[in-house]
């Protein structure tokens, strides 16, 4: 199942952002060109001798009816949020950029005398080593698995203020179509955009804290990159991952979880965003080894992948956990380790949706990102995991009672709730089982169901009495109000990954179906 991964923000913990002065210069929010009206990706018949080509934003690549490079149709929702997330990068790179300026000379000067005295330190000679110090720096970015380039091309294409863009591939077969790729984009693509044949876990090895931005988007698990991504990117860079092993992430196979991410994975509704923290813990354990730490900026699972609060390293002591929950009698399920803190930052979702709605027309998948953006803007950001309403009613075998009366049970108990943008039906509450427990007793006690004997988890609960008496009066707002949409249909049947460059799909013949 697809999940789509965070981006995080890598730093090093002496480092104060704030004094940060390799930032970039032009904003990503410009008006100063009206982009393309956009395109859903597909490929355009190459009538008239001409190879068949695909468009998706600004880019155009050729089409490979062969499969020798890969290319994944479905993450056009991936990379425009990539683009989304650039955008806010770069816009505030500029704004920490030029507050430096401000105290790092003149701060006490007028803006109309700025622009002045900025030209007389630079044109002083005693100053040199100071205007070379604070001069502009677009920020440099790597893609670590390019394939065709066409994320590569996209970035140069359509994030104002972007630097060079790094492609790298071990695939000869790639780099001859990233190439071709980038000449057919035009002088834009040309003089930004550069192939580079290596493995790219060696490259960024090599490269230790070089680029500003670093892109990992595998074919599957980004385990194996993972160590040297975290040494690849600059004090202050920007870290997007993505990984499409759901099955592996949200408990299919516990053992491989473990092999590769260092954690188990439970199965259960909670299951996308339990991956989520299993990858964020992941990268934070290979930052942590090489004297960093990271800052999760936008964590969400999306169609078949994941993309992905400052974490100081402390000694990992866990509380004494009994044998079995006190409310049901039955033993727990060991699982974990996770990331608990938050998997977001409010103010760059905040600023990353208002972004997206601002150039709403420089986004094949608005309609998706756009709904992604506005449940995690919603999100509450310390409450790990959710609970399904669904799924505590299933236990109990009782009537469900409306989302609206729930959440206002919990409101009323003097706890926050929301929802997730990881399922519809998912409950991110800061009130604790106990309280959840309460609220379900006390329901059951208005809307009777018929005793269960035996060592049912659901007779055991309403065995007890609630501590809590439970309060359904109707509170305004809350998850009632729905005033844009959260969750958006797949554009198309069989949306989701393909078949890996280099293989051919299983074609079985009319006599074995």
């Amino acid at each position: 199942m697809p999940l789509a991964f965070r981006f995080s923000r890598i730093l090093n913990p002496r480092f104060n952002p704030s004094t940060n002065l390799g930032l970039a210069l032009a904003s990503s929010f410009s008006a100063s060109s009206r982009p393309e009206p956009p395109e859903l990706p597909g490929a355009r018949g190459g009538g008239g001798g001409f190879p068949a080509t695909i468009r998706e934003g600004r880019a155009e690549i050729f089409a490979d009816d062969s499969n020798s490079v890969f290319y994944n149709k479905a993450q056009v929702n991936n990379r425009d949020l990539s683009i989304a997330v650039l955008r806010s990068f770069i816009s505030r790179r500029r704004e920490e950029h030029d507050i430096q300026l401000r105290r790092g000379s003149h701060a006490e000067l007028p803006p109309k005398h700025h622009a002045e005295e900025l030209g007389h330190i630079r044109g002083s000679s005693e100053d040199k080593a100071l205007s070379e110090e604070i001069s502009y720096r677009a920020p440099k970015v790597l893609e670590a698995l390019a394939a065709s380039g066409l994320r590569a091309i996209r970035y140069a294409l359509e994030v104002d203020g972007i630097g060079e863009v790094i492609a790298v591939d071990n695939n000869e077969v790639a780099i001859e179509a990233c190439k071709k790729n980038i000449h057919h984009n035009g002088s834009v693509s040309s003089s930004k955009v550069v192939p580079h044949l290596a493995d790219a876990r060696v490259y960024m090895l090599t490269h230790p804290k070089e680029f500003d931005v670093v892109d990992l988007d595998p074919y599957g698990s980004p385990a194996a990159f993972l160590d040297s991504a975290v040494q690849c990117v600059a004090d202050g860079g920007i870290l997007m991952c993505s990984a499409t092993d759901m099955a592996v992430l949200a408990g299919g196979n516990a053992e491989v979880c473990f092999s590769k991410y260092g954690s188990y994975p439970l199965k259960g509704k909670h299951c996308h965003e339990m991956a989520l923290r299993i990858l964020l813990a992941c990268i934070e354990s290979h930052a942590i080894r090489h004297k960093r730490y990271i800052v999760p900026i936008i964590s969400v699972h999306m169609d078949f992948y994941i993309r992905d609060k400052r974490n100081i390293a402390l000694p990992n002591f866990s509380p004494l956990v009994p044998q079995e929950c006190a409310e049901c009698g039955h033993n727990f399920v060991m699982g974990g380790p996770i990331w608990s803190d938050p998997m977001h930052d409010k103010e760059w979702a905040a600023s990353i949706l208002s972004s997206i709605q601002a150039m709403s027309c420089a986004y094949s998948a608005y309609a998706k990102i756009s709904a992604i953006m506005t449940s995690v803007s919603e999100e509450l950001p310390k409450a790990p995991l959710f609970v399904s309403l669904h799924n505590l009613c299933a236990i109990l075998k009782c009537t469900n009672p409306t989302i609206a009366t729930f959440q206002s049970a919990i409101r009323n108990a003097g706890y926050q709730i929301s929802g997730s943008h990881v399922d519809p039906l998912a409950l991110k509450t800061d009130a604790p089982m106990s309280v959840i427990w309460d609220i379900m007793r006390c329901w059951v006690k208005i809307h009777a169901v018929k005793y269960r004997p035996g060592n049912h988890p659901g007779t055991k609960i309403l065995s007890q009495e609630p501590k809590l008496q439970a309060k359904f009066s109707h509170v305004p707002g809350g998850l009632a109000v729905q005033k844009s949409p959260r969750f958006v249909p797949n554009p198309e049947k069989y949306w989701g990954p393909k078949t890996k460059a280099g293989r051919q799909p299983k074609r079985l013949s009319v006599d074995n179906l």
